[in-house]
């Protein structure tokens, strides 16, 4: 099975990048997932489910520790082909 995770953190920082954005940007850019797009509004990270599944663990506990007091994620099943 294929998963894509779509995920922001909070708060926002239009002036500077907070501690938590560049933590989440670590851990998808780390992980085993074969695609990852990181924006300023919303972020997407695609791959097996182990390794999205992973991924959202880590995601979810650096960025908490990372100072984010709100983490909004999505994951969908993905048909093949997508």
């Amino acid at each position: 099975m294929r998963l894509r995770v779509e995920f922001t953190t909070e708060p926002f920082d239009l002036d500077d990048v907070p501690a938590h954005a560049l933590v989440a940007r670590e851990v998808v850019e780390a992980a085993d997932l074969d695609a990852v797009d990181v924006g300023p509004f919303g972020n997407t990270a695609e791959g097996r489910a182990d390794a999205v599944l992973a991924a959202v663990d880590a995601l979810l506990r650096k960025t908490l520790e990372a100072g984010a007091t709100r983490i909004s994620l999505q994951v969908n099943v993905l048909g093949e082909g997508e």
